[in-house]
């Protein structure tokens, strides 16, 4: 029964190992290009994101929406007998939606709302994988709803505040060893829905015509489950030990500090750099509470000891004509799963990725910008309590488009 408990303590913490290890940062298509950086930007709607205290600086009205599809797939090769299984996972389908009004009376004053979908992700294995009892499926979708405030203090530095309502929803599938007459395993379902709050602060700075710097803070956000159901197919002889039912449950997604900094040659050329830090160290312990216990299905506390870490963004955007800009990109992650804890929901490791984009101005209204992200993941590991030992091979790639309306 070692294994059911397993199976429930992992169920939340794909929330938490998602945000990083399947962190989406499509959050808008030009700093998609240019290597998911743009904390010290402050050209359209999508600072509502990336800077509330840009957003002071960006001059016209704006509606700006953009959408990434990402296909990955995840190659597991088990250390013991050297087989490999693979995932069969559905498309991801993050998006992004900002919505800013200026005000000709008040031009110091910006309000808005940012719609995103910063941590998402589908994985599915295949059929009677060795892993089967540790994940079979996963679907995991949370939408941040921030309304935000920017005020331009003078001509050189812009402060912004947003509130974060989040609203997530979990979908999380694992067979049980115990087998039916016919051979078949039972079957495990759990589902929840998440809420939490939190905030994004921005501060920005234009040094001189050139020269910008940003610093962000998004704080933490205790995602709560208060009502998750647990739903168990398995013979009727065992239908006592695993009671379908609910529980209770809280985690922290990480506070991220950002550092960013831009330069623009007044030509052709910008340049652009973030420092992201994540606070992971806070994810210790997962921690459950189940509406009906058993022998077998007990309250439980699973260790985690995720640890903060630091990613590094850069890229650069060339005006190669006035319609048209061509960014290039890329980015470096260290993983906050340590060795003993990487798991098939999340198989994280230390990441580079590559990016590019391209940027067309029809008017002095509309745009549309275009991205491309490539990623490449490799992780051996043997999970101190699942035993699951094994390298993971994860490659995902995300197309983007985005299209912005100003006035």
């Amino acid at each position: 029964m070692h294994k059911l408990i397993l199976l429930f303590s992992s169920f939340l913490a794909v929330l938490s190992i998602h945000s990083q290890g399947f962190q989406v940062n499509f959050q808008g298509q030009k700093q998609q290009g240019m290597g998911l950086a743009g904390t010290a930007l402050s050209e359209d709607a999508s600072a509502l994101f990336y800077n509330p205290g840009g957003v002071a600086f960006v001059k016209k009205s704006e509606i700006n929406v953009g959408f990434s599809p990402i296909f990955a797939n995840t190659l597991f090769v088990d250390s013991a007998s050297g087989e490999g299984y693979r995932t069969k996972s559905p498309m991801g389908t993050p998006f992004s939606a900002y919505a800013l009004a200026s005000f000709k009376k008040l031009e110091s004053l910006k309000v808005g709302l940012a719609v995103y979908t910063p941590f998402g992700s589908t994985i599915q294995y295949e059929d009677a994988w060795i892993g089967r009892f540790a994940l079979t499926k996963l679907s995991l979708k949370a939408i941040y709803f921030q309304p935000t405030v920017s005020y331009k203090i003078n001509e050189h530095f812009g402060f912004g505040a947003g509130f974060i309502v989040s609203a997530g929803t979990v979908d999380l599938q694992k067979d049980i060893p115990v087998q039916f007459a016919d051979g078949t395993y039972g079957h495990a379902e759990l589902t929840g829905k998440a809420l939490g709050f939190g905030y994004n602060l921005g501060l920005n700075a234009k040094v001189n015509e050139h020269f910008s710097l940003g610093l962000t803070y998004r704080s933490q956000v205790a995602m709560k489950v208060k009502e998750g159901d647990a739903k168990f197919t398995v013979p009727e002889s065992l239908s006592a030990n695993f009671p379908s039912g609910r529980f209770t449950s809280s985690l922290p997604l990480p506070s991220v500090l950002t550092l960013g900094a831009s330069y623009d040659t007044g030509k052709k050329w910008q340049f652009v750099l973030d420092i992201n830090y994540v606070g992971w160290k806070a994810y210790d312990t997962l921690a459950f509470d189940y509406e009906s216990n058993t022998a077998s299905l007990v309250d439980t506390k699973s260790a985690r000891k995720y640890k903060s870490i630091i990613a590094f963004r850069g890229g650069a955007n060339f005006k190669a004509t006035e319609m048209i800009a061509v960014r290039l990109g890329a980015g470096y992650g260290f993983t906050p799963v340590q060795s003993g804890y990487v798991t098939p929901e999340s198989p994280d490791g230390n990441r580079i990725y590559g990016t590019a984009g391209l940027g067309f101005k029809f008017n002095e209204h509309f745009n549309v910008d275009l991205s491309f992200y490539y990623t490449y993941i490799n992780r051996t590991d043997r999970n101190l309590e699942s035993n699951l030992s094994g390298t993971f091979t994860t490659i995902a790639i995300s197309p983007g488009i985005g299209l912005s309306y100003k006035w």
